[in-house]
């Protein structure tokens, strides 16, 4: 399987590339139109602030592209990454997304922040995150939640062919591993049966 993992600036991309690879993907990291279109699936990264990312993004041009993508082909952003594919965030100064899932980016509620380390999601698996914003979004964009100091924290959303991951699953051990192979199967079988 061949994954366009996007190179903006704004991503620990060696790290993805890394997960990847030991998952048995190929791996291009480009900001190349005909590389992503050829690709099999697509990865947003990201980390930083989301008005910059967007900026960012914006001066690849490769915006529109990656909107048609992401009604194409599978689709995951991880980290900040999985943020920019809401419709906007307040963080900074109030910025558009991407808008490939509807809803928006707040500020967490926790009064310590970042939330910065391993918390619990689905089985009861840690996995590592940082951030301080998160995602207000329709319940049933909702795969999976974290628990932060009493605040529910979306880990992970879905939409259609759109998935995001709000923590680093290429930083989160084989539990990590063990989540970024199962949407490579999903991708696998989106790929031979078309659902």
């Amino acid at each position: 399987m061949n994954v366009a993992v996007i190179d903006y600036g704004m991503g620990n991309v060696f790290n993805v590339e890394r997960a990847l690879k030991a998952i048995g993907c190929h791996v291009v990291i480009t900001n190349d139109p005909i590389e992503i279109e050829a690709a099999d699936a697509i990865l947003l990264p990201g980390v930083g602030a989301f008005p910059q990312a967007m900026a960012s993004l914006h001066a690849t041009g490769l915006v529109p592209l990656l909107k048609q993508m992401a009604t194409e082909k599978p689709f995951l952003g991880i980290c900040l990454g999985m943020q920019l594919l809401f419709d906007s965030s307040t963080e900074g100064v109030l910025t558009e997304g991407l808008g490939l899932i509807e809803g928006r980016v707040e500020r967490m509620r926790a009064k310590r922040l970042p939330h910065v380390g391993w918390n619990s999601i689905l089985r009861d698996e840690d996995v590592y995150f940082v951030h301080s914003y998160h995602v207000v979004t329709d319940e049933v964009n909702i795969v999976a939640s974290a628990d932060y100091m009493g605040e529910r924290v979306p880990a992970i959303v879905q939409d259609g062919l759109v998935t995001g991951m709000q923590f680093h699953p290429e930083k989160s051990g084989t539990f990590g591993l063990r989540l970024l192979q199962e949407w490579k199967e999903s991708v696998e079988r989106e790929i031979t049966t078309g659902n």
